[in-house]
């Protein structure tokens, strides 16, 4: 049996593991765009800002590909997939042949049309470990950044660049940062502390011009009319399926490749997991982009335990954020801002002179969703209350407290919830590390 991964994140690692559970004997070749083994993608931030040097980055053992006896192939790029045949194309014209494909080749930034872009030299984004290394290599010559984007990208590229000491402006088009995993008082928690410490944070407002002299960047415009001065801009809108590849196969690309419970797509033996995939939601059944460090990891083992073929199901993804930004932890998950509030029950609290924030989401007497802010040592209790439907009526008040923990659970749920709510990553133990 030939399986054939595109991609080499941890959606790739995870269906490798899931094909070696099942088929120890047949071949493995990974293609990957990218020049590195696969790293913490998270920690990008910490390279730029220099907590970090690059040994660090990788989170496999170094004989992790000669154990499971992969064919690994980097800086190769696959340009076309073509499902009769069952083969795909890498640049330069070579030809690999499969019988199992998994499509896990994330998502690639979504930078707009904005006037006075092109030509312009200092315009990065920031999702791979060589964004954060060209960064990096220019740092002495860069003094003032606007960051256009206000989610989990643009805040780590900030991060990093604060580490650095260079004088930092958000751009957000919504009414807070982090808009699609917060509410406002949350947004307002995380805002705050990073203007204490020294980053300007614009909200409701977007740049519509980059200013300049041929390649120089002297500032940027905003739709409100005002005028930043920088040198450099960080393009942080957010990402987009790297799925171009497909054009043309017969496999269906909506907001993502549509997947079944299997990871499996419309073309048979053809699969898809992690931030390319587009998979059933936890709560509703509808199927979206998930792109969630874990949850990736999960898809790429289902798709490859079916690749080999056994059998696993993918219950749905619960979407859920974590970041640390100046020693302020935030955890968002599943449900947070829901689209018909008067169908939940909402309970908040807040210390905001503590930098602390609790939400949580309720719908009838089950936990839809949670963001906390500030103290957040026991999220993987709420993501197992989540996940295992467990009825929290009697106990709704005391999750809002920040000393939760553990022994606050009714007896009969502590033994329900005993077993772990999920695995720990390499990079998530990386992150630990560092103080993400």
């Amino acid at each position: 049996m030939n399986y054939v991964i595109i991609g080499n994140s941890v959606a790739a690692v995870g269906a490798i593991r899931g094909i070696r559970s099942i088929d120890p004997q047949g071949n493995i070749t990974v293609i990957s765009r990218e020049r590195h083994v696969a790293y913490g993608r998270p920690l990008i931030s910490y390279l730029l800002g220099g907590l970090i040097t690059e040994k660090r980055m990788a989170y496999l053992p170094e004989d992790f590909y000669e154990k499971n006896r992969v064919n690994l192939l980097l800086n190769a790029e696959v340009v076309g997939v073509d499902t009769g045949r069952q083969k795909v194309t890498i640049t330069g014209g070579d030809v690999i042949a499969y019988d199992k494909l998994l499509v896990a080749t994330g998502g690639d930034p979504f930078v707009p049309p904005i006037e006075g872009l092109a030509g312009k030299d200092r315009i990065f984004t920031f999702t791979t470990w060589d964004d954060a290394a060209k960064l990096k290599g220019i740092a002495d010559d860069i003094e003032k950044v606007v960051v256009i984007g206000g989610g989990l990208i643009g805040l780590k590229a900030a991060e990093g660049l604060h580490l650095l000491d260079k004088k930092i402006t958000i751009v957000e088009l919504a009414d807070r940062i982090l808009s699609a995993a917060f509410d406002r008082p949350a947004g307002r928690v995380v805002a705050k502390k990073m203007k204490a410490n020294g980053i300007d944070v614009i909200t409701e407002d977007t740049v519509v011009r980059i200013e300049g002299d041929g390649a120089a960047i002297t500032g940027v415009t905003l739709k409100s009319g005002d005028f930043i001065p920088c040198d450099t801009v960080i393009v942080a809108i957010g990402v987009r399926p790297a799925a171009g590849f497909l054009k043309g196969s017969g496999v269906e690309v909506n907001r993502g490749i549509v997947v079944d419970d299997m990871m499996e797509t419309n073309v048979k033996g053809v699969f898809a997991a992690g931030d390319v995939a587009e998979a059933k939601d936890f709560f509703s059944g509808v199927k979206n982009p998930m792109p969630i460090w874990p949850d990736a990891y999960v898809q790429g083992d289902i798709a490859g335990v079916t690749m080999a073929g056994g059998s696993k199901g993918y219950p749905g993804g619960i979407a859920m954020n974590s970041i640390e930004l100046f020693k302020v932890s935030t955890i968002s998950m599943g449900i947070t801002n829901p689209v018909e509030p008067k169908e939940y029950e909402i309970l908040t609290y807040q210390d905001l002179e503590n930098y602390q924030y609790r939400k949580i989401v309720l719908k009838d007497g089950l936990l839809a969703g949670a963001v906390l802010v500030g103290a957040v040592d026991r999220a993987g209790i709420f993501a197992g209350l989540i996940r295992d439907r467990v009825e929290v009526s009697s106990f709704k008040d005391q999750l809002l407290t920040p000393d939760f923990g553990f022994v606050n659970l009714p007896r009969e749920i502590r033994s329900a919830l005993f077993a772990p709510v999920g695995k720990v990553t390499g990079a998530d133990e990386q992150a630990r590390a560092v103080g993400h």
